[in-house]
């Protein structure tokens, strides 16, 4: 296996050591100036606004530096000048990230894919990417930054500096008790409830571990971030409860179909292809829903409990491997040339810009996302 696939890569490597010494200085003609996307929502809730991470590690590490940078101000200088008596970085190479990723001899989009290209195509490497293949590259990208981004918020909440958070130490944010006051009256959010954090401590020692408090942020920025990627049975457990407490109009402790087809099938709909669910000989949207109603409602008693919303917890809260696939589908799509469901290397460097589509250019603001909302 390993031979063949020794083999398979010294093919591509005589081949694009030819394609590249015919290739002109400037290879991504017409060529784009790309611009990094705005720092505005970087300091969102943990900066997680389902952007899209870039697929190219350098890239990643850019906007993380800078995300860092403003970040550290906001949190530790909110006035925005430090200590006289601790210098600072002077972070020179990234103050002009834009020029250096402009600038084609630091920063050369053809020879940057030649280089991740193996990286990528891993399962199995046969010279070609498929949508498989760059999803999991894109989730491995974005599993790390979330990570990243999550270590940094617990090392600003362990004021103890154990290494784990207690309840008491993670205040949240004035616009999130603004939210909880808002709606106290019938706690329909249920932001920020000791029960976040139970559901979270998957050990029930009452602390949280980095893991654990990833899924307790999740849980509580569930607006903006996505806590089925967590593996804590728990924390899937607290979401079917919440989906309950959230479309039971009759306050019944379950859904009935209406409550159900009006609050949540809409949003399992989208999930086609899990589901399979179409509409074209259809003439009433009801039809599917009394279809997947029934599958789920396990002791036929036309109610549907928390145990028997999980198997759709996942639609109704898609993953980061969801959107990771979404954004991997759109490259394939736009730079398959040949439509045979995969990307060779030369398609990759003739579509460069498909790959590089998460940072913004001057002359072409599509964002992939616009395709998928």
């Amino acid at each position: 296996m390993a031979r063949s696939s020794l083999v398979v890569y010294l093919s591509v490597a005589i081949f694009v050591l030819f394609l590249l010494s015919f290739a002109p200085s400037q290879p991504n003609r017409p060529h784009r100036r790309l611009k990094l996307r705005s720092a505005a929502g970087l300091s969102a809730p943990l900066g997680r606004d389902r952007r899209s991470v870039h697929f190219d590690p350098i890239i990643v590490d850019i906007e993380r530096r800078r995300d860092d940078r403003e970040w550290e101000r906001s949190h530790y200088f909110p006035d925005g000048h430090a200590p006289t008596m601790e210098p600072q970085p002077e972070w020179k190479d990234f103050m002009d990230a834009e020029d250096y990723i402009n600038d084609e001899a630091q920063f050369n989009v053809t020879h940057r894919i030649v280089e991740l290209f193996p990286k990528i195509d891993v399962g199995p490497a046969d010279g070609f990417i498929t949508v498989d293949e760059l999803a999991e590259w894109n989730l491995r990208q974005v599993k790390q930054e979330l990570m990243h981004q999550t270590q940094r918020d617990m090392e600003l909440h362990d004021k103890n500096h154990d290494g784990f958070i207690s309840f008491t130490e993670y205040e949240p944010p004035r616009w999130a008790r603004r939210l909880h006051d808002d709606n106290s009256s019938d706690n329909k959010m249920g932001w920020w409830q000791e029960e976040h954090f139970n559901a979270s401590d998957m050990d029930g020692d009452g602390l949280l571990n980095l893991t654990e408090f990833n899924d307790y942020v999740c849980l509580c920025y569930i607006l903006f971030l996505h806590p089925s990627d967590s593996s804590n049975p728990k924390v899937f457990s607290w979401l079917a409860k919440e989906e309950i407490r959230e479309n039971d109009k009759d306050k019944d402790g379950k859904l009935n179909f209406q409550e159900y087809f009006n609050g949540l099938f809409q949003l399992i709909r989208r999930s086609d292809d899990v589901h399979n669910f179409t509409l074209e000989s259809d003439t009433s949207a009801e039809v599917p829903a009394k279809k997947l109603f029934s599958q789920l409602d396990h002791d036929n008693d036309s109610y549907l409990s928390e145990d028997e919303l999980l198997p759709v917890i996942g639609d109704l809260h898609p993953s980061e491997r969801y959107y990771a696939k979404q954004q991997a589908e759109y490259a394939v799509m736009e730079a398959d040339t040949d439509k045979d469901g995969r990307l060779s290397m030369k398609e990759m460097i003739e579509n460069p810009y498909v790959l590089y589509t998460s940072i913004h250019t001057e002359d072409n603001h599509y964002d992939f996302h616009d395709e998928f909302r």
